[in-house]
């Protein structure tokens, strides 16, 4: 700086707020603001709108949004129409509840500092600095009072007068004018000239790095509305959205890598951005990390890390992650079993709207898991309302509490007229009904009705009914029908299901004596499923084969083993079995 430079900023106000600015500019932001801050105290406006803007950003003193909207305040007082534009933008925004902007005849009043808290928006107060701005002709202040004039309270809306300014702000350059335009447009668009109009507005948006412009304009690239369909030029634009923190755009975005729709697959960087748009609130993307924790992708499944994503949206009441928590609860996996949590989330999916819910959380309460005798009635009159509307799970519902009686005693009449309803459709009632026609539970016994009902709900994949029609066919129990290579099959689809009775059936088959070919090796291999999971006589087989070697492999230690635990669970075989294994054993003193 020159000496006459240096002399300037001694005694004349301009070469003063000059000398602030470059001390700021130059990085000495501290000095910078304490000159600014002796010239703002003097009534520069100037000054005073670069202390306000010093304390809203940081810069070389602590951010604090109170002092930085009353410095702002009083720079707008002055007539500075930037200031003006930023205190429009406070009030719009919103500032601290309690929070005054009280200026004194002395100066502004700093003693009253408010606590920390939600902010609250004066749209009133925000339009009136808005138009201030704008009719001195800040393109921001437009661009702002069309904001306001669109989406503020009823009393200040006139859609008209905002895409006046929005139009004036567009023609200024301003991307956020370019924007409202387009969303004004977009409002009322019928035709492709007008949705092509609403693209160049937002592409010019764009260019002002607008996240919503870059969102829109994602989407009418997916769509190929008012533009060529393009979703290379999709995937940029909602990559670029979703930079700027826009939670939808992150969401498309991380789908779009996920399915490798208009970009190359990435399993890694679609999680990455499917984790921002669910922390960011979109309920959707967590229901889909869920299901990808739980089924596994390009990664093995992680159902504890399904359950905290599933969590996340059923906590706002999205009903398939609500459903698929309660079956994690159900069953234990990847939390603690506990069938009271399950029947809460199956509650909320099913008040959500997912009707398999309501399946689900009825056979939880007909299953004994807790629940209020309010919760029970409003459980049946739901069901009973669907159910009389024709709809048959509801039909099913409703069958099951008449035949458990849970907001009173049993009615097994109306109970089994309910079941035939739903029978034409729902798999559980087509069992549940063919055991009431077998058993004669308040309805005419019918034996080949009942396996007619059963077997449709066998072949419809019911591992429950698959075993017992197994059962009646290997019996011949019905009309002397037997067939045991169906048996079989049935046997089999309900064991690869996991249901632990058709193992231990199925091997009983392979083991022989049957109408199929015999087949010990496979006999073993299901019984030891079966043993595995818990069931004492499928133990006791297994014990018995590999101590006899029935399969082609002796091993008498593994099999003791095995006949103990069946033992343990009093299995009387078991202890004849383990008898004879004792006498077979060489004496010591031989």
């Amino acid at each position: 700086m020159s000496f006459k430079s240096r002399l300037a900023a001694l005694f004349s106000s301009k070469g003063k707020l000059d000398h602030a600015i470059r001390l700021t500019e130059s990085g000495k932001t501290v000095q910078g603001f304490a000159l600014l801050s002796r010239l703002a105290a003097a009534g520069d406006g100037e000054a005073a709108f670069r202390v306000g803007r010093a304390y809203l950003d940081g810069i070389g003193v602590p951010p604090r949004l109170e002092e930085g909207a009353r410095w702002i305040y009083q720079s707008a007082q002055t007539g500075h129409i930037e200031a003006a534009f930023v205190l429009a933008t406070l009030y719009t925004v919103g500032l601290p509840e309690g929070f005054e902007i009280r200026p004194t005849h002395e100066g502004l009043d700093l003693s009253h500092v408010p606590s920390a808290g939600p902010r609250h928006p004066d749209f009133h107060l925000g339009i009136h600095w808005a138009r201030i701005a704008a009719e001195a002709g800040s393109p921001d202040a437009q661009a702002l009072l069309g904001y306001i004039l669109t989406n503020g309270p009823e009393d200040l809306r006139d859609p008209a007068q905002a895409r006046s300014w929005y139009d004036r702000s567009a023609a200024a350059g301003c991307s956020q004018g370019h924007l409202g335009v387009a969303l004004a447009i977009l409002e009322d668009a019928r035709t492709d000239e007008q949705l092509a109009a609403a693209a160049r507005h937002l592409t010019e948006a764009t260019k002002g790095g607008l996240g919503t412009a870059f969102d829109i304009l994602g989407r009418m690239y997916e769509s190929g509305s008012g533009v060529p369909r393009d979703l290379g030029r999709a995937a940029t634009c909602f990559h670029e959205a979703a930079e700027r923190n826009i939670v939808t755009a992150q969401a498309r975005y991380g789908l779009m890598l996920l399915e490798g729709t208009g970009i190359r697959r990435h399993y890694g960087r679609a999680e990455t951005w499917l984790k921002r748009a669910a922390t960011n609130g979109d309920t959707q993307s967590a229901a889909l990390l869920g299901d990808l924790c739980a089924n596994g992708g390009d990664l093995p499944p992680n159902l504890v890390e399904a359950a905290r994503w599933y969590r996340l949206a059923a906590e706002q009441k999205h009903a398939g992650a609500a459903r698929a928590l309660g079956l994690l609860y159900l069953t234990g996996s990847g939390v603690h079993q506990d069938p009271d949590v399950a029947a809460h989330w199956f509650k909320v999916a099913s008040e959500s709207g997912d009707t398999h819910a309501d399946a689900d959380f009825g056979n939880l309460i007909l299953a004994g898991a807790s629940a209020t005798a309010d919760e029970k009635q409003a459980l049946h009159a739901r069901f009973e309302k669907a159910a009389e509307k024709g709809d048959l799970v509801g039909a099913y519902n409703l069958g099951v509490c008449y035949a458990e009686g849970v907001t009173g005693e049993q009615n097994g009449r109306e109970a089994a007229r309910w079941m035939q309803k739903a029978a034409d459709g729902v798999v559980n009632a087509q069992y549940w009904y063919g055991r009431m026609l077998l058993e004669g539970r308040d309805v005419q016994p019918d034996p080949t009705q009942a396996l007619y009902w059963m077997e449709k709900a066998a072949d419809a994949g019911m591992a429950e009914a698959q075993v017992a029609v197994a059962g009646l066919l290997v019996d011949g129990n019905v009309n002397g029908r037997r067939d045991h290579e169906k048996a079989l099959t049935l046997y089999r689809n309900a064991a690869e299901s996991g249901n632990v009775d058709a193992m231990f059936s199925l091997a009983a088959l392979y083991g022989g004596g049957h109408d199929v070919p015999e087949n010990r090796p496979q006999a073993q291999i299901w019984f030891r499923k079966a043993a595995q999971r818990g069931n004492g006589l499928a133990q006791m087989m297994l014990g018995r084969y590999l101590c006899r070697g029935l399969a082609g492999v002796t091993d008498p230690v593994e099999g003791r083993i095995w006949l103990e635990r069946a033992k343990a669970q009093n299995i009387k075989d078991a202890e004849a079995e383990l008898a004879l294994l004792d006498e077979a054993q060489p004496d010591d003193d031989d």
